[in-house]
């Protein structure tokens, strides 16, 4: 073992070169020739650079350049490497452990793909809407309330006859109405035939009808107004 950095200086001072003269001749930087000679390795950017300029520069001063191409990798490259810091172990990923990742990505995956359906479908549908009911004004209802009549005995009640929309019309209702009775016919146009108006109460759509006194009264009952009939 011999020091390359020693054996290579004495070279050049017993021929009496100079750093200029040698980085012309072997095209290697000055500070590159230092380097060697002082065996400061670190200084040149890489063992492939390093194993030539030793070779080349070996050879300019008459030396063997695979003798001191040798004696560094035998020497620095081993050191070099025992100093390296220990590669970081890779976590090893159990397969139990990679099936359950895959399993959440595509569940996640899944759940996108679903919700971007449903706002696509909520917006192509024709006639759809984005309107949420309950939120803004209120929808206004269409439906007209039932129109329904409503008789209920007081008194000694009475006996009634009810048809609806034509006095000719079938009877809905031919019965004595006692104290407490009630009935209820929906329609808003009735024809009715009571024995004794006192004994009954009746009302339309919740409003009271007024019945003129009078034994066996006819009467034409609608919304608007109550009539009286003759015979």
């Amino acid at each position: 073992m011999f020091e390359i950095g020693n054996s290579l200086r004495e070279a050049r001072e017993r021929q009496g070169l100079g750093y200029p003269e040698i980085e012309l001749a072997t095209k290697i930087r000055a500070k590159y020739i230092r380097a060697l000679e002082e065996e400061d390795f670190t200084a040149i950017p890489g063992d492939a650079y390093i194993r030539g300029f030793l070779r080349t520069y070996a050879e300019y001063l008459g030396l063997d350049g695979d003798v001191y191409v040798d004696e560094y990798a035998s020497r620095f490259i081993t050191s070099w490497r025992d100093e390296l810091p220990p590669r970081p172990e890779r976590r090893r990923i159990r397969t139990g452990e990679r099936r359950l990742e895959r399993r959440a990505v595509l569940l996640v995956l899944a759940g996108i793909v679903l919700v971007a359906v449903l706002v696509f479908a909520a917006f192509s549908i024709p006639g759809s809407s984005t309107h949420v009911p309950g939120l803004g004004k209120k929808q206004r209802q269409k439906t007209a309330p039932a129109h329904q009549l409503v008789l209920r005995g007081v008194g000694r009640g009475t006996y009634v006859e009810v048809r609806r929309s034509r006095a000719s019309g079938p009877v809905d209702l031919q019965a004595t109405v006692e104290p407490g009775q009630i009935d209820r016919l929906p329609g808003s146009r009735f024809y009715l035939l009571v024995r004794s108006p006192a004994g009954v109460r009746v009302t339309l759509d919740g409003r009271a009808v007024s019945l003129p006194a009078g034994h066996n009264g006819r009467f034409l009952v609608t919304p608007r107004r109550t009539t009286r009939l003759r015979g």
